[in-house]
């Protein structure tokens, strides 16, 4: 079989067994959500919000928030393809992009579909890292629209990881799944280069406690 083909095989067939099999596998865990409060505030409210996780959590981000409506920013590479499709198996729309590829294109659908009332997810360290790195996209999309930007991230009892750059973390069946919501985050208009990156720092430092907190349920440190 052509390497071609095989690939467009794999592509129309793996992501949709990929969610089954993971709708089976979450579905005999238990989740509890935690700061439900900023929850409502933002992703109950009649505007649009933007959701920011770590690139680790983002499998089981997509199962927890699949029937809330909204987009995700996927990278554009090939592995990205994969994402997207289970995304979308998911009830995500997907827009595709990334900082070295169509990253402004994906930036102005993003920020046209927030303006629409469509809520938005990204991940805030990016398609390639470094891990647990904030990064800008977000901050710039909350000061052109006027956006909260609302954290979350998990943790697990028992889990495994994947030797990836992120250390992607997959909860095993059966066990608890802590979900936290972070308190929201506004960011003013027209930002400097300055403050953008005061505010990005700000970001990652609410994202950093939610994720070490989270993880403190499970008596670690880290995912």
């Amino acid at each position: 079989m052509k390497k071609g083909l095989r690939g467009k095989i794999l592509l129309a067939v793996l992501p949709g067994l990929a969610a089954l099999v993971l709708k089976l596998w979450f579905a005999t865990c238990r989740s509890v959500e935690h700061n439900r409060e900023f929850k409502n505030a933002t992703l109950r409210s009649d505007a649009a919000s933007i959701v920011t996780v770590w690139h680790f959590s983002i499998v089981y981000v997509f199962y927890h928030m699949r029937k809330e409506k909204g987009a995700a920013l996927v990278s554009a590479s090939a592995d990205g393809n994969y994402l997207a499709r289970f995304a979308e198996k998911l009830n995500f729309a997907t827009v595709r992009g990334s900082s070295n590829r169509r990253g402004v294109g994906a930036l102005k659908e993003l920020i046209t579909k927030l303006k629409n009332g469509i809520n938005v997810a990204i991940v805030a360290d990016g398609s390639q890292g470094p891990p647990l790195k904030a990064q800008g996209g977000a901050l710039m999309m909350a000061s052109r629209t006027g956006t909260p930007i609302l954290p979350l991230t998990w943790s697990a009892r028992r889990y495994f990881t994947v030797k990836s750059w992120d250390r992607t973390a997959i909860p095993l069946p059966f066990t608890r799944i802590d979900f936290f919501y972070g308190e929201p985050m506004s960011v003013p208009a027209e930002l400097s280069v300055e403050e953008l990156e005061q505010y990005r720092i700000e970001l990652e430092n609410r994202m950093l406690a939610l994720y070490e907190h989270a993880w403190s349920h499970q008596q670690k440190q880290g995912h």
